[in-house]
């Protein structure tokens, strides 16, 4: 059993986070909403805390999944923020998708206060925190990330370590690019079988077994084809998302037109009102263009 915190109890950190109660750990958690973090106590068991600081006092493995590099820079920087509570020797676990500049950023305050920082966003969406099989992309130093893989096994499915401080966000950019583009070309096949006549369930049913076939055909097709999108993972998201592997392009030379044009789009999901529909939304955006 191992002392942990938690801080930030989204629809992501909230499963995480009883999920190492349920593998035996002692955990603290820290909201910005005490009354979800009330919830959370009530029905997994654990401690609360008042702030960040008093979250990470004392704890072996601190773990952070909030929603941006503001939001980040927030729960851990200044006197009621978790650095301030955090002691030498353990090790700090950020499950938020930031900018690989925060994190490079976050983890030489570490290094200077004797401390450990593992980048390590995940993949997995809400069904994969609640369901303990998360995809875990992890940066920093192997020996702190050797204490801590087994915790994060709690409710992760793969976790690796790629590489220095930043390796796990520069990865979760690939993941986002990836799916960006696939997602486009999901909601572009199934349009073009609506129009062509075709029915999307038959369709579906032959090419998701050859080379068409992916995560988000087999999980996302249903839904597309119903014209629902409250299916966890919101356009919001993948915007701030996709914003941080552009920046980071032009950091590193890298040339993505396809991403480039995929945020464009989810822009106008959101001029639709579409903020908070989920990512496979893209679809939606084709039939009304189709419609005017």
């Amino acid at each position: 059993m191992a002392k942990t915190a938690f801080i930030g109890l989204g629809v992501m950190g909230y499963p995480m986070a009883g999920h190492l109660v349920a593998a035996g750990h002692d955990v603290t958690v820290y909201n910005r909403n005490g009354a979800k973090a009330d919830a959370w106590v009530k029905k997994h068991g654990g401690q609360k805390a008042a702030t960040p600081a008093e979250a990470a006092s004392g704890a072996e493995f601190v773990f952070t999944c909030v929603g941006n590099d503001d939001d980040l820079r927030s729960v851990t920087l200044g006197s009621d923020g978790a650095f301030a509570g955090v002691a030498k020797g353990a090790v700090f676990v950020d499950h938020t998708t930031v900018s690989a500049v925060v994190t490079r950023e976050l983890a030489t305050i570490a290094t200077v206060n004797g401390f450990s920082f593992i980048d390590a966003p995940v993949s997995g969406g809400q069904a994969g925190a609640e369901n303990g099989a998360l995809g875990v992309m992890c940066g920093g130093d192997a020996v702190a990330y050797g204490r801590a893989e087994p915790i994060i096994d709690a409710y992760a499915k793969a976790c690796k370590l790629l590489g220095g401080s930043g390796s796990g966000q520069l990865t979760k950019m690939v993941n986002q690019i990836c799916i960006a583009g696939l997602l486009q070309g999901l909601s572009e096949g199934l349009h073009f079988a609506e129009k062509a006549g075709l029915d999307g369930q038959a369709v579906v049913d032959v090419i998701a077994h050859g080379a068409a076939g992916s995560w988000q055909m087999s999980n996302r097709y249903k839904t597309m084809l119903d014209d629902f999108f409250d299916m966890g993972f919101a356009v919001d998201w993948m915007r701030k998302d996709l914003g941080i592997c552009l920046d980071e392009a032009d950091n590193n030379g890298a040339s993505l037109p396809v991403t480039a044009l995929v945020d464009q789009f989810y822009k106008d999901v959101q001029k639709m009102g579409g903020s908070r529909w989920d990512t496979s939304s893209l679809i939606r955006r084709l039939r009304a263009a189709n419609k005017a």
